[in-house]
C-alpha cells in the first residue's frame, strides 16, 4: 500500500510555526541519495539513517518501510494474510494445503490451498469466520496433521481441538481434547506427533513440564514422562522422541534460579535470564524408562530431524546444534550471526534440509533464511548467504522443489481497514514460496539483507581513550565524553501521535483522530512548542508485552513473539526468565559501564498497596504531600523479581495500576530526587494514560500530563538540568488510530542540548532512542538491532540553551468521571484555550446511559486496577471503542462505523464463553 504524504513547499510558515523543520520531505528518489550523503560526512553509524523522512507503509526502492528499523523486499511470491499474526504451520501429508494457527485478527486456524495459492478457509471467533469455534487461543507450535492426513490438530490453552480433515482440504467437527491443569499449571501445549499407524499422539505438555501419550481416538492420556522446563517442539526418530526444552534442564541445589510459569529455572543472577538449554530423549521402546537429556545451546526451539541428524535451532544462543541420532550427541554447532558486528539477536527459530543438501535456517528477527551446504552431520556446514524475507520468518519447509516461509508479522500492521487510520492490531502474516536459487544468486542476495537491516561496518566504535575528546551530546564513539551526564527515560502507555499530537497543524497530523489534544495535554503541547516536535517515530511492538521489551532489550525476544497466541505463560515477562535475553537490559549495560540506576516502576512486577489506598484516597494524598511537604499516609511496595533491577528501584514508586494517579507517582519521586539527586540512567513508569481506570479516559490523560510536565519542570530548575536530558516514550501505540500508521507514537526530546523549536520528520523509532540512550551514557548495544540502529544525533544541538520548562497547569479536571468524588474535594482546573479544541467533558447523553453503564460494568472485569492490575487485559477493540466513546462524549460512532456498540457487539471483540469447542 502506497502512502501519500503531505508535503509543504520549502519555507513555507504556518501560524505558529516551530522554527526551523528538520528532515524536510523530499522526493524518494534523492531522499536516499542525502542520507548516504550525510552518513559518508560523518562518522560510521549504522544506516538507519537510510529511512531519511521515509514513513512506515512507504514503498521503495529499498523494500517496504515497517517499523522496526528494516524494510521488506521478500524473495519469491508472497500471500498475505489480513487475519493476524501466523504463529505456526505445518503443510498437510499430500502437500496441497497449509494450516497456520493465527492470533490477532479474530481468528485461530486459516488453510491455505497451495495449489490456488489462496487463502481458502478460516476457523475462529469473529463473525466472517468460515467455520466458528469458541476461542482464538494458539499455542507456540502445530498445527498437526495426522499420518493419513485426515485429522488435524491444532494446540490451544488447555489441551487441542481436533478437526476432521475434508477431501478438498477444509476442516470441519471441531471437538476438545482436554488436557487438565495441574494446580495453577494449564497444559499450554507444544508440538504434537503421531505414531506411524495414527493411533497416538505425543504431546509436549510445555506448562506442566512432560511429555504425554495421547489416544488419538479418545483423548485419554496412556503415558507421561517428566521432561525439562518448557517443552515445546517434538519430533519421532525410530523408537525415540526428542524434546526441545526452551527452560533447559530442572534445576538443582545451588542453582541461582528465576520463576517462569510456577517453575525455578536455571538463570543467570545478573540478567535473570535462563541458563541452560537441552534436548530430551524418551526411548519409546522402553516407556517406563525416565527420558535422558542432551545439552545444546540456550532456547531450542525448533527441531528437525532427517539422515541420522537431528538440527535444533537455539535461538537464544544465535546457533543451530547438530545431534548425531545413533549416538544422540552434539557434533557440530553453526553459528548463525551474519553480521560481524553484533553477535546477539539473531533469532533462529526454524530449519528444514532440501532435497540438494542445503540447510535452510529462517532469523527471524533479521528478517532472512540463512542458506548453508550440508553434507554430514560431523562434517562442518559451509555458509552460502542470505535471502530476504517478509517479517519475522518463523516456519520453514519443502514441497517438491519448492521452499515454503511462514512470516508471523508479513507486512506489518498493514491490514486493509475501512477506519480513518491504522491500528497495531490490524496485522497480518504472510507465506512466502519460491525455488532455491544458485548459491551465486543467494551471495548477491545476501547484500539486500544487509541493506535491508541496516547492517553496516563502524556500527559500533569503542572510545580510543587517548588524549582529550571535547564532550558533545551524543559522541560518536561509545565512552567518549558526553554532555549529558543524567539520563531520564519516561515510559507512558498506548499512545499513536494522532491521538494526542494530531492537532498540532506544523506537524503530520489527522485532527479528527485527536482524543487528546491541547486541552487535555498542554504540557505535552508545550513542550513539543519549546523542544521539537517529532512526527515520524514509531513504537514496535503491537502491545504492553512486546512495548516493554522493546525499549528495556531492544528486542522483543522470540520466545514473547511467539506467545502471542495464549500469552498464559507470561505476558509481560518481568516475571519469567524465558523472556530474558542473555546480554541482559538497558540497566545492566548502563551498570556494565560503570553508570548508577534508579528506577521508578518501570519493568516492575509486583505491587502491595495498604488498605484505603483508593485512587481518590491517593489523589489527596498528593495534594496534601504537594502543600505540607509530608510523606504519602499511603506507602506501597513496588518490586521486581530481576535481582539487577530490583536492587536499583525505588520500591515505593508504585508500578502499572490505573487506580494510582501519576500526580501521585511524581510526589514520590519528587521527595526522592530532592534527597537524593538523579541517578546516571533514571526509568519511569507513568501508566495513567494507558486510561479504565476510576476517571475517565480524559482525565486520566491529562494526570498523565500534569505528572510528566511536573518532573520536567522539577528537573529544569535544578543544577542537574545543565547536563540532563529526557526522552519521554509510549511503551506502544496499540490504544488508538493514527493516519499514517498504527505504529506511530509521540515522543519528546528534553534537554539544554535539544535543538529547541522545530520540526523533525526524520523516521526514528524506540530502538534509535534506546541506541542514543546508549551512545551518550556509553552503554554496549544489547543485540544486532540497536547495534544497526543510529543515534539520533541530529535532535541535539553542540550549544546548550539552559531555559527552563514551566509546567503548565491541567485544563481538564483529573477527576472528572468518578463515581464517588474524593474527600478533598472535586479538582478545579485551570481554563481550556479557547483556540484549542475543547476537552471532553464526563457527561452521558440520556439515550446512551444504558449502553455506558454496560461499558461500565465491562470495565470493572479488566483487572485494570488492584493488585492483580494488568495491562491489556481488556480486549484492545474493545478498549479502544471505551476510550473512543468517551473522548467523544457518546456522540460519536468509531472511525469507519455507524453506530455505538455495547461491548459485546464491538467488531473484532467476540467474547467466548468458558465452554470448550465441540
Amino acid at each position: 500500500m502506497q502512502v501519500t504524504r503531505r508535503r509543504r513547499r520549502a519555507g513555507e510558515n504556518r501560524p505558529g510555526l516551530l522554527g526551523r523543520r528538520i528532515g524536510r520531505r523530499i522526493p524518494l528518489a534523492t531522499a536516499g541519495l542525502t542520507a548516504l550523503a550525510v552518513a559518508a560526512a560523518g562518522t560510521a553509524f549504522a544506516q538507519t539513517r537510510q529511512f531519511g523522512t521515509e514513513q512506515v507503509g512507504q514503498h521503495t526502492r529499498q523494500g517496504q518501510v515497517i517499523s522496526s528499523d528494516q524494510y521488506l523486499a521478500p524473495y519469491g511470491e508472497r500471500l498475505v494474510l489480513d487475519h493476524g499474526k501466523i504463529m505456526s504451520s505445518a503443510v498437510s501429508p499430500d502437500g496441497t494445503h497449509l494450516a497456520a494457527s493465527v492470533t490477532d485478527g479474530g481468528m485461530a486456524l486459516s488453510i491455505v490451498d497451495l495449489k490456488t495459492w489462496k487463502v481458502q478457509q478460516l476457523v475462529g471467533t469473529d463473525a466472517s469466520a468460515d467455520l466458528r469455534i469458541s476461542a482464538n487461543d494458539v499455542g507456540q507450535e502445530g498445527p498437526t496433521y495426522s499420518p493419513d492426513g485426515r485429522q488435524l490438530w491444532l494446540g490451544r490453552t488447555d489441551g487441542y481441538t481436533r478437526f476432521t480433515v475434508r477431501p478438498d482440504g477444509s476442516v470441519a467437527d471441531p471437538t476438545s481434547v482436554p488436557i487438565p491443569a495441574d494446580g495453577p499449571r494449564h497444559a499450554l501445549v507444544g508440538e504434537a506427533v503421531f505414531s506411524p499407524d495414527g493411533s497416538t499422539v505425543y504431546s509436549a505438555v510445555n506448562g506442566q513440564n512432560r511429555v504425554v501419550a495421547l489416544d488419538a481416538a479418545t483423548g485419554a492420556v496412556r503415558q507421561s514422562w517428566a521432561v525439562g522446563n518448557a517443552p515445546r517442539d517434538l519430533v519421532r526418530v525410530g523408537s525415540r522422541l526428542y524434546v526441545g526444552n526452551e527452560g533447559g534442564r530442572p534445576a538443582r541445589p545451588g542453582d541461582t534460579t528465576v520463576n517462569s510459569y510456577h517453575t525455578q529455572v536455571p538463570a543467570d543472577p545478573v540478567t535473570a535470564a535462563a541458563t541452560t538449554g537441552t534436548v530430551s530423549v524418551i526411548d519409546l521402546a522402553h516407556p517406563s524408562a525416565a527420558a535422558t537429556s542432551i545439552d545444546v545451546g540456550l532456547h531450542p526451539t525448533a527441531l528437525y530431524a532427517k539422515g541420522g541428524a537431528l538440527f535444533v535451532t537455539d535461538t537464544a544462543s544465535d546457533d543451530v546444534s547438530v545431534i548425531d541420532t545413533a549416538r544422540d550427541k552434539v557434533v557440530q554447532t553453526i553459528a548463525t550471526r551474519p553480521w560481524p558486528e553484533a553477535s546477539v539477536g539473531y533469532e533462529p527459530d526454524a530449519v528444514t534440509l532440501t532435497r540438494d543438501g542445503h540447510l535452510l535456517v529462517t532469523l527471524g528477527r533479521a528478517n532472512a533464511v540463512a542458506v548453508y551446504r550440508y553434507t554430514t552431520p560431523q562434517e562442518p556446514v559451509s555458509y552460502v548467504g542470505l535471502l530476504p524475507t517478509d517479517y519475522f520468518p518463523a516456519e520453514v519447509t519443502t514441497v517438491g522443489d519448492q521452499v515454503l516461509v511462514s512470516n508471523t508479522r508479513g507486512i506489518d500492521a498493514r491490514r486493509p481497514t475501512n477506519k480513518a487510520g491504522h491500528a497495531t492490531h490490524d496485522t497480518t502474516s504472510s507465506v512466502q514460496r519460491f525455488r532455491l536459487p544458485s548459491d551465486r544468486a543467494i551471495r548477491a542476495r545476501t547484500a539486500d539483507v544487509f541493506r535491508q537491516n541496516g547492517w553496516d561496518r563502524g556500527a559500533v566504535t569503542l572510545s580510543k581513550g587517548k588524549g582529550h575528546v571535547r564532550p558533545v551530546p551524543v559522541p560518536a564513539r561509545l565512552g567518549d565524553p558526553s554532555t549529558i551526564k543524567h539520563v531520564f527515560l519516561i515510559v507512558k502507555e498506548n499512545r499513536t501521535y494522532d491521538q494526542v499530537l494530531g492537532d498540532v497543524p506544523e506537524g503530520d497530523g489527522d485532527a479528527s483522530l485527536a482524543e487528546f489534544g491541547e486541552n487535555v495535554t498542554p504540557n505535552q503541547h508545550a513542550l513539543a512548542r519549546q523542544f521539537g516536535l517529532y512526527d515520524n517515530t514509531y513504537d514496535i511492538g503491537t502491545n504492553s508485552a512486546e512495548g516493554h521489551n522493546w525499549l528495556m532489550q531492544s528486542d522483543n525476544p522470540e520466545y514473547t513473539e511467539s506467545s502471542a497466541g495464549e500469552y498464559q505463560r507470561s505476558y509481560d515477562t518481568e516475571d519469567d526468565a524465558l523472556g530474558h535475553q542473555r546480554t541482559g537490559f538497558l540497566w545492566t549495560g548502563a551498570q556494565a559501564a560503570g553508570k548508577s540506576v534508579r528506577d521508578f516502576g518501570e519493568f516492575q512486577q509486583f505491587l502491595t498497596k495498604p488498605a484505603g489506598a483508593s485512587w481518590q484516597n491517593l489523589y489527596c494524598d498528593a495534594r496534601n504531600m504537594a502543600a505540607t511537604g509530608q510523606d504519602t499516609a499511603y506507602p506501597m511496595v513496588s518490586s521486581s523479581p530481576i535481582p539487577s533491577l530490583n536492587d536499583v528501584s525505588v520500591h515505593g514508586f508504585p508500578k502499572f495500576d490505573t487506580s494510582v494517579p501519576d500526580v501521585y507517582r511524581y510526589q514520590i519521586w519528587k521527595r526522592d530526587f530532592e534527597k537524593n539527586g538523579p541517578a546516571d540512567l533514571n526509568m519511569f513508569w507513568l501508566s495513567s494514560d494507558h486510561t479504565g481506570g476510576p476517571a475517565n479516559a480524559a482525565a486520566q490523560v491529562a494526570d498523565n500530563d500534569l505528572a510528566t510536565g511536573r518532573i520536567v519542570d522539577e528537573i529544569s530548575h535544578s543544577k542537574y538540568w545543565k547536563d540532563s536530558a529526557v526522552f519521554v516514550v509510549e511503551d506502544d501505540s496499540q490504544a488508538g488510530l493514527d493516519h499514517v500508521d498504527g505504529h506511530r507514537a509521540p515522543i519528546q526530546i528534553i534537554s539544554p542540548w535539544a535543538r529547541h523549536g522545530v520540526v523533525d520528520s526524520r523516521y526514528y523509532s524506540q530502538i534509535t532512542v534506546v541506541r542514543t540512550i546508549e551512545q551518550i551514557l556509553g552503554i554496549h548495544p544489547m543485540n544486532q538491532k540497536d547495534s544497526a540502529a543510529s543515534p539520533m544525533t541530529g535532535a541535539f544541538s553542540r550549544r546548550a540553551d539552559p531555559t527552563p520548562f514551566r509546567a503548565l497547569p491541567n485544563r481538564t479536571p483529573l477527576t472528572a468521571g468518578l463515581k464517588t468524588p474524593p474527600a478533598c474535594g472535586v479538582d478545579t482546573p485551570a481554563p481550556q484555550n479557547p483556540r484549542a479544541a475543547a476537552a471532553p467533558s464526563a457527561k452521558v447523553p440520556t439515550g446512551e446511559r444504558a449502553v455506558a453503564a454496560q461499558w461500565e460494568a465491562w470495565k470493572a472485569r479488566q483487572r485494570l486496577t488492584g493488585p492483580d492490575a494488568r495491562p491489556d487485559f481488556a480486549n484492545p477493540a474493545q478498549m479502544n471503542h471505551f476510550t473512543w466513546y468517551q473522548t467523544h462524549e457518546w456522540t460519536k460512532p468509531y472511525p469507519g462505523e455507524h453506530r455505538i456498540f455495547a461491548p459485546d457487539g464491538v467488531p473484532g471483540a467476540y467474547i467466548p464463553s468458558a465452554e470448550s469447542d465441540g
